[in-house]
C-alpha cells in the first residue's frame, strides 16, 4: 500500500486532493502547510506550498501520479512513493476497499 507524497501550490492542492478521491485514485489525501526552499532555474526561491499524502494501493499507482503530473501546475512536479510495508492490516484493507472504479464507499 504505497502512500504518495506530492508537493503543490496552496490555490492548487485542494482541488488536486478531492480530484485524486472523487477518481477513486486515493482513498484519503491529507493536506499539510509547509513552507519549501528549493533550487530552479539556478535561484533559491522559498514559497509556501501543501504537502500531498495520498493514500493508494499498488495497482493503483501509476494512474495516480499520471494523473497527478497530468493536473499539477508545475513543470516538474515533486511526486515521490513510499511503501507502507508495515500498515495496520484494518487500515490497509479501508484503502483496498476506497479505491478503484466500482469500489463500495469503504467506509464501512
Amino acid at each position: 500500500m504505497p502512500t504518495v507524497f506530492v508537493t503543490a501550490p496552496p490555490d492548487a492542492a485542494p482541488e488536486l486532493a478531492r480530484t485524486l478521491v472523487e477518481e477513486r485514485l486515493a482513498a484519503c489525501v491529507n493536506r499539510v502547510p509547509c513552507d519549501s526552499v528549493y533550487r530552479w532555474d539556478g535561484r533559491v526561491h522559498e514559497e509556501s506550498e501543501e504537502i500531498l499524502l495520498a493514500k493508494t494501493t499498488e495497482d493503483g499507482y501509476a494512474a495516480l501520479r499520471d494523473r497527478v503530473e497530468e493536473l499539477h501546475p508545475y513543470d516538474v512536479p515533486c511526486i515521490e512513493r513510499f511503501d507502507d510495508a508495515d500498515a495496520l492490516p484494518a487500515f490497509a484493507s479501508w484503502v483496498e476497499r476506497s479505491t478503484g472504479e466500482g469500489s463500495p464507499d469503504g467506509d464501512s
